[in-house]
């Protein structure tokens, strides 16, 4: 079906042109214009009734829906000629996955909760929206803050942001910064965020994700230690520094660096996020953590935390008030409780392909409960990888010995020469001692490599042989891990599961790291390094809140989305910008977060 046009020339010469609604039919061989409506002619059409024609054909199909808008030349130039000939393409920028943020900020409340933490004074700046912008710009095009704004004020469609003229600045986005960092004293933004997105998604917290990781910073210097009396910035006060060297967990013990806390849902959904001076023991913050949820009243809340949270004071203050945990044991420590739970015989329940669990429970700890995990490809691949390190050992130690040996004998055989002179004797003493330095050093080698020197012991003579108590005692340990709770209704099945959803929080730091690029911070003052990572989780959030309802990754998403772009046209009658037709697969993301699409035309300055 499609609209015909047929024309007619008068006497006078004159062309008239006439509309038509019709359908092609094949009628034998041959194709027939079969014409069902007859509109007119061209010149008396009512151009709005063909558009409202449109958009009630749109609404039946479940279409997005138009306006006189849809052809920007009807817009700024009546004349179609006329409008092409005057028509110039000033922009062009990306704004699908901008337009699919903020559709998700403003669903989940976000901006509400910022609007009502901020309080009610007035700005000059629309912190909101120059906050979504320093977001958004984290999920799409991760930047320094300098170049963030230059980003949202001309390389990027953001909703909103086009009213704020000359554009969004770095000063306001470092104020903004500043007034979010305020306004989340005792995390009240994060707080206030978190419930508006858990009453929009009915989230489940009765589990809750705890971990921890580092963040490094180029430079050559930790901050002062207050006790010098300087503070972060370098001069005199009491504030303490935190860029601190510590435990790093990239590797980076050289840089100083943050330690970030982040509590995740069971689906991934973040909580809250903390930050600590990088030399801050994984030990100490426990109780921080789970006094800062308190007060949320999340109701009965199991918390899962890994081994480096496990110690016993840890543990006995998270059964506080009712509540409980799932942590994770270590097993080569030498706890007595461990080794205890270790031995005791019973049955495996069968969980998945992949896991067994069995249920301990000890006299010497009542109230817990004692989970053995077993996983038996790991265990496998633990066994292959510990026989492939034995080998490599045997082999370097049998070469070592070989050469020892043939060292000693030829030396024996030299010194029992009655016509070597003295000056060879010794040059040939001298040869010896560097043949013994150059095996002793392949032993020390050996003895201090990080895969193998775990295998090996030192005799009283000095020698290295294999550890054999040592592999026997890994062996039985193959494929287990060893878990703990004080939960007494949890069966061994939801609590080796739960656990293994820790690594929601572990995936939720790659994704700050690699996705959202947390790292370089291009930030210097302790108030602007909390507020980077703030912004970074509410990113976080939004990508993890698009991932759940799509069931794409979000570089698929940020992909398709980001060929939906907002095209600034300038006509006669005045300029326009008008976003391009989306694709099937951008509507069907779109419609799987509950949005709509862009409208056609966004912004309309008559001359």
């Amino acid at each position: 079906m499609y609209l015909r046009t047929t024309a007619r020339r008068n006497k006078d010469g004159s062309v008239v042109r006439y509309l038509a609604l019709a359908h092609n039919q094949r009628v034998g061989a041959a194709t027939k214009a079969n014409v069902l409506l007859n509109l007119g002619r061209e010149d008396r059409l009512d151009p709005d009734g063909l558009r409202r024609l449109v958009r009630s054909i749109n609404r039946y199909l479940g279409e997005p829906d138009t306006d006189a808008g849809t052809d920007a030349t009807a817009v700024i130039g009546t004349d179609t000629d006329t409008a092409a000939e005057g028509l110039r393409l000033i922009a062009s920028r990306p704004a699908g996955a901008a337009w699919l943020l903020d559709g998700l900020w403003k669903a989940l409340g976000v901006d509400a909760a910022l609007r009502t933490v901020l309080g009610g004074r007035r700005f000059t700046t629309d912190v909101e929206r120059v906050l979504f912008a320093l977001v958004a710009n984290r999920a799409i095009d991760p930047a320094s803050k300098l170049a963030a704004a230059e980003w949202a004020s001309a390389d990027v469609a953001i909703p909103g942001l086009d009213q704020m003229d000359p554009g969004m600045t770095d000063d306001q986005a470092y104020r903004a910064m500043d007034l979010l960092i305020e306004a989340d004293t005792d995390a009240s933004v994060q707080e206030a965020v978190f419930f508006a997105v858990a009453d929009l998604l009915n989230l489940e917290v009765d589990l809750l994700f705890f971990d921890t990781t580092s963040t490094y910073f180029e430079r050559d210097t930790e901050d002062p230690d207050p006790a010098d009396g300087t503070d972060s910035t370098g001069g005199i006060g009491g504030e303490r520094g935190v860029r601190r060297y510590g435990h790093s967990k990239d590797h980076r013990r050289d840089l100083p660096q943050i330690v970030i806390g982040l509590a995740v849902t069971r689906e991934g959904i973040p909580v809250r996020v903390w930050c600590w001076p990088g030399n801050t023991n994984d030990q100490a913050i426990l109780p921080e953590v789970r006094d800062g949820l308190r007060g949320w009243r999340l109701g009965r809340v199991v918390t899962v935390v890994d081994r480096g949270f496990s110690s016993a004071e840890n543990l006995a203050y998270l059964r506080r008030a009712g509540g409980h945990y799932i942590a994770g044991e270590r097993m080569r420590d030498g706890s007595v409780h461990a080794a205890e739970a270790l031995s005791r015989q019973g049955r495996y329940q069968r969980v998945r392909d992949n896991l067994r669990v069995k249920e301990v429970k000890l006299d010497s700890t009542p109230g817990v409960r004692w989970i053995i995990c077993h996983n038996p490809e790991e265990a496998e691949r633990e066994a292959a990888q510990r026989e492939a390190a034995i080998a490599r050992i045997t082999t370097e130690l049998d070469r070592i010995a070989t050469a020892r040996t043939r060292a000693r004998d030829q030396a024996r055989t030299r010194r029992a020469a009655t016509s070597m002179t003295a000056v060879a004797r010794k040059k040939a003493e001298r040869n010896a001692e560097r043949e013994e330095a150059a095996h002793v050093k392949a032993e020390c080698a050996l003895r201090e490599h990080p895969a193998l020197g775990r295998w090996l012991r030192q005799t009283p003579s000095g020698r290295l042989t294999l550890n054999r108590a040592k592999i026997a005692a890994e062996t039985k340990l193959d494929g287990k891990y060893l878990l703990s709770t004080s939960d007494p209704d949890l069966s061994a099945e939801d609590v080796a599961l739960g656990y293994k959803n820790l690594l929601e929080a572990e995936r939720g730091f790659r994704d700050l790291k690699s996705t959202i690029e947390l790292r370089p911070v291009f930030h210097r003052l302790e108030p602007r390094i909390r507020a980077h990572v703030l912004l970074c989780w509410l990113a976080l959030l939004l990508i993890r809140v698009a991932e759940r309802r799509t069931g794409l990754t979000w570089r698929r998403i940020a992909r398709e989305l980001g060929r939906l772009h907002a095209i600034t046209l300038s006509g006669p009658a005045g300029t326009v910008v008008q976003t391009t037709e989306p694709t099937a697969a951008q509507l069907s993301i779109l419609r799987a977060c509950g949005l709509a699409p862009p409208p056609r035309i966004t912004t309309l300055d008559p001359v």
